[in-house]
């Protein structure tokens, strides 16, 4: 009996307690956000201190901007399988992402402000998905995802005007749309608007949807083995602490071109 039992207490042990974590999401994760310092690193140097390189590289990388947003994007979809309360944690997103809005605002006025960038396009997601999840449920994974992924490229031209299919096929919408102030959210921008960063819900609401569908695998615990290993440390220490990074990263990118400034005359 006092074998067994300690037997017992042996594999109590070894079981893993609660989810195992995927650290390919982190490193992932942790990709995007190093390609997206990056990135508005070129656009700072370029369009805020005026420096043709930075103008250069930004020209050259602007075609690879899609790519490592929508991974993040497709992560953060995935992720919301994960989480405790997606209303809770889109409702805390909201608030930082307009507490960003306004301290642009007032540090560089109207020429940077971020009207509605990724923070504040994630935490509406967020709470879309914490409210029609069990909804969602009732979808099958690949019915869902499949739907998302067309749907995604049906609206991806909606920022111009039209949807359809990119280069076979297009429908433009009214204009009467694209004639008002409220409604850049959803991807509707009239003349003249402007977000140094911009993510409309079409058509990226679908990506992050393709990676909610997908995530299912997550909770089923049924990503391949070598998702759940580490691999390469930096990304996903960038991955675990991406907020902290995205709202660091802009004030630090430019402080070292204030720097340079001075140096450099």
């Amino acid at each position: 009996m006092a074998e067994a039992a300690k037997e017992q207490k042996t594999d109590q042990k070894q079981k893993p307690k609660g989810k195992p974590r995927i650290h390919l999401l982190d490193e992932l994760r942790g990709f995007a956000v190093f390609c997206m310092i990056f990135y508005h690193a070129f656009y700072s140097v370029g369009y805020i201190f005026g420096w043709e390189l930075g103008k250069t590289l930004m020209d050259f990388f602007s075609p690879a901007e899609p790519f490592f947003a929508g991974l993040f994007i497709f992560i953060s979809g995935i992720s919301s399988n994960l989480s405790h309360s997606n209303i809770a944690r889109g409702a805390k997103l909201f608030f930082i992402a307009y507490a960003v809005t306004v301290i642009t605002y007032f540090a560089a006025g109207e020429a940077q402000i971020i009207r509605f960038g990724i923070l504040h396009f994630l935490s509406i997601c967020m709470m879309l998905y914490g409210i029609f999840n069990k909804v969602g449920k009732l979808v099958p994974m690949w019915v869902g995802f499949f739907l998302c992924a067309v749907l995604f490229v049906l609206t991806f031209n909606v920022i111009s005007g039209s949807v359809g299919i990119p280069f076979v096929w297009k429908y433009d919408l009214p204009e009467m749309l694209y004639q008002t102030d409220f409604l850049y959210p959803l991807g509707f921008i009239r003349s003249g608007f402007f977000s140094s960063d911009y993510f409309p819900m079409l058509p990226w609401m679908f990506m992050f949807m393709m990676g909610g569908f997908f995530g299912r695998l997550a909770v089923q615990k049924k990503f391949p083995k070598f998702a759940y290993k580490k691999h390469i440390g930096f990304f996903a220490f960038l991955g675990k602490h991406a907020l902290i990074v995205y709202l660091l990263h802009q004030p630090v990118i430019y402080g070292i071109c204030m720097l340079i400034k001075q140096f450099v005359k």
